[in-house]
Order: structure tokens, then sequence, then C-alpha cells
């Protein structure tokens, strides 16, 4: 049996690992409040996060020695922008031949690193432990079971296809890959063309504009990915129109529902509350996929739509007249 140890009790972590639990590994879950763990430990339930779902009985503790003592798998779940810091903590912690899958899915700000060279670059791992778990994988859907896949994408291939033996249940399919960067550009991309879905809806604009939205967005992250090493063919996948399709229509999206309270007229303050205070991952990393795309000369229009309606003052409706008034080219 696998052990796992998943250090994170946000939504996707708890859902992920009841998925873990479910397919028979043994995990131990790391929340950073004491009285988490404390729930998660005894009631088996997250009711901060996912209230609704009983989960199975699992190990939980605020002590990341105790969660990671002798972990096969260490399931990074804390958001894009606090994963160094985190990981400056737990490097020494870390058992020296565990995997490392990382849930986040951002740029990081300032050194525009993938999560994969954030881990590197902090612990020192070689890249054949370091694996990305990406695609339409909605939390609250995950955690009440209905069917749906994933990809496990890492450069060694048995270490991907022990994770995905770890993490396969009835309901949970994961399929490996190969290509880390395009499953990290994918992951990352997808939350601001979400926002921009967002926006749009709350504006009260219908499929026909939602539908260019994905496909224009689509564009723009095959651009990037390509630009900086990944394979197309990833954005054909789950880890990319699949993860792009579910991100950007589902009213559980909180990058979509973020998006959605901007475009109905609010303020950055009060789209927060519409995620009831959950990261927002698409708002900072709208900014560092702007500077990636920068850095590279790839043409990212939306992204930087987004990034100015977001921390630029522009509003919805001058993001679309910019937009449209593009000049006409070929597709």
């Amino acid at each position: 049996m696998a052990r796992a140890a998943v250090l994170g009790a946000g939504s996707w972590g708890t859902a992920f690992a009841k998925v873990l639990v479910e397919a028979g590994t043994e995990v131990t879950m790391w929340a950073r409040r004491p009285e988490v763990a404390k729930v998660l430990a005894t009631e088996h339930r997250n009711p901060w996060y996912l209230p609704e779902i009983p989960l199975p009985p699992m190990a939980a503790t605020d002590d990341a020695a105790v969660a990671l003592d002798g972990a096969d798998i260490v399931v990074l779940a804390v958001p894009s922008q606090s994963l160094r810091a985190n990981l400056a903590a737990w490097k020494d912690l870390i058992p020296a031949d565990a995997t490392l899958l990382n849930l986040a899915k951002g740029i990081e700000t300032g050194t525009l690193l993938r999560m994969s060279q954030v881990i590197a670059e902090v612990t020192g791992a070689d890249t054949s432990r370091i694996a990305v778990l990406s695609g339409p994988n909605l939390s609250h859907e995950i955690a009440a079971g209905q069917p749906a896949a994933t990809v496990v994408a890492c450069s060694d291939v048995a270490r991907a296809e022990a994770v995905q033996h770890a993490c396969a249940t009835g309901y949970f399919r994961p399929y490996t890959n190969t290509d880390v960067i395009g499953c990290e550009i994918g992951g990352a991309c997808k939350n601001v063309i979400a926002l921009a879905c967002g926006i749009a809806s709350g504006m009260g604009l219908g499929d026909n504009s939602i539908a260019t939205l994905i496909t224009r967005g689509l564009a723009e992250i095959i651009r990037l990915g390509v630009a900086v090493g990944a394979e197309p063919v990833t954005f054909a996948g789950l880890a990319g129109v699949g993860d792009l399709v579910a991100t950007c229509t589902s009213p559980l999206s909180r990058n979509r529902s973020f998006g959605h309270a901007l475009g109905a007229g609010g303020t950055m303050e009060t789209a927060l509350e519409a995620t009831h205070g959950q990261v927002v991952e698409g708002v900072k990393s709208c900014t560092s996929v702007r500077a990636l795309a920068a850095a590279h000369g790839v043409e990212m229009p939306l992204t930087n739509a987004v990034h100015q309606v977001c921390h630029e003052g522009l509003s919805a409706a001058e993001a679309v007249g910019q937009l449209q008034g593009r000049r006409l080219k070929s597709e």
C-alpha cells in the first residue's frame, strides 16, 4: 500500500485525499490550523470547504513532520503563490525518494517559474521526482464521487504510473503523460480565461461570446505553451481543453464566479465575497502569465485584458471594445 501525505486541507486537497483513500492509499493530511486537523481526524469532514461531503477515515495533523514521515507520495495542495514559503519549511522533512505531486495551478509572481520549477529550486529534488496533476477536476464534483478523469504528468513514467495507481477509483480515472510543461501551462492559463468567461457572463453575454473566449483563449494557451517547450497535443487533452471548458463554464469554478461578479459590476472586494474568500488563482496568475508571455514574445490579448480589468481599472465594457476592435487577421 502506498502512503501519501496531503499538505493542504482546502477543497481540492481534501477532495483528492478522499480519492486517494478510496483508491486504497494510506493518507495523512496536514492542515495549517489545528482545529481543522482535529475535525478531519475525529469527525471525518471538512466543514470549512466541503461541508456536505462525508469523508472516509484518515489521519490528519497540523504537524508537517508527522504527515511526511514515511510518505511515498507528497501531495502539495497549497495555493501557488504560497508554495515556495511552505516548501522552505517542509523541504528537510520530505523523504529522500518521495514523489512530489503538485496540485496548485499558477505561475509564480516575480520569478515567472512554473510550480514544478519552484519545487525543484526550493527542495533540490531531481525533476524526475516531480509530478503534476491536472484536468477537469472541480473539487465538489470529485468529492461527491461524480465520474471524472485527470492527467498525472511526470518525466519519469514509472513514477507517473505509481501515482496513477494510487489515485484510481471507480469514479476517478487518471491518465499518464510526460509533458509536465504543457500540463502546467494549461492549468495556469485556464484560470485566466475562466475569469474572462465569468466577466462575460456577468455582463449578460451569451453562449457565442463564451465559446469565442474559450476558443481564442485556447489559442493563446497553445502559443505560450509551445514557446516554453510544451507539446501542442497536450492542449487537446484533459489538461488542456478539458480543464479549460470545466473551469470556464461551471458555477463551481472560483475563477468564473469571481469574474462573473466583476462583470456584473462588482468590485474586487465584492467579487472575492462570491468565492467565499477562497483563493482565486487567476487574479494573480493573469499578471505573471502576461509577463511570461511578454518574455517569450507571445501575444495574449485576452490575458492582457483580464489583467487590465483586475489590476488597472479597465471596465469590462472597455475590455470587450478593446478586444473586438483589434485588427482583422486570419485565424
